[in-house]
């Protein structure tokens, strides 16, 4: 996939670097840092300049995480919520569950929609739950622009500042995403051992 990835760069330039990045926001498999640090190295050595890769790859993101927020607003969450309740208690999951998330988004989504920009993978899915609580468009575009535009930036300037090793840092970025998988995957263990404790006592007390 990096061949594939560096192959379109080279021979499509700010239009490559568009698509790869919007095609990243709604499959996040594709790894953005790949795309953003080889970009940056490509204006060491080609017609590209920095300015454009940052602009090409911040509007990519926002195309992308639009349409995963026209899919989550387009989930109606009576429907989902008529769902679960028939087929919840596969994954332990009530209908009231399903308003207490969509609660929580509205209380706390706008540090949510920020700040998971720099979260690997949780970047492009965060918009799906933001659709869904149905977030003001504006302020959904806003965060998302202020969040990507941090995150190229700082991507495609050290790119360009390592040059020839930017597939090093590449191999650093793979670290830090790790470490960030691993934290959530125990706070989602967490969450769930939280969740069940509270499930059994809530069952004990009735």
């Amino acid at each position: 996939m990096e061949n594939w990835i560096i192959n379109v760069m080279e021979q499509y330039g700010y239009i490559g670097i568009f698509f790869l990045i919007t095609i990243e926001n709604i499959f996040p498999p594709i790894p953005s840092e790949i795309i953003l640090t080889f970009g940056g190295f490509m204006t060491t050595h080609s017609d590209l300049e920095i300015s454009g890769v940052i602009v090409a790859s911040t509007l990519g993101s926002l195309v992308g995480a639009l349409v995963l927020y026209g899919i989550g607003r387009s989930v109606d969450i009576n429907k989902l919520e008529t769902l679960v309740s028939k087929w919840g208690f596969l994954l332990r999951l009530k209908k009231g569950d399903i308003r207490k998330a969509n609660d929580w988004f509205l209380s706390h989504g706008v540090v949510a929609v920020f700040f998971c920009r720099f979260v690997p993978l949780i970047r492009s899915l965060i918009s799906l739950p933001a659709g869904m609580a149905r977030m003001p468009l504006g302020l959904f575009l806003f965060l998302t622009t202020l969040g990507t535009m941090t995150w190229n930036v700082v991507l495609v300037k050290v790119g360009a500042a390592v040059g020839d090793s930017w597939e090093r840092i590449v191999y650093y970025l793979d670290i830090y995403a790790d470490i960030v998988y691993g934290i959530l995957f125990i706070c989602l263990l967490l969450m769930t051992i939280r969740f069940v404790r509270k499930r059994r006592i809530r069952r004990a007390q009735s």
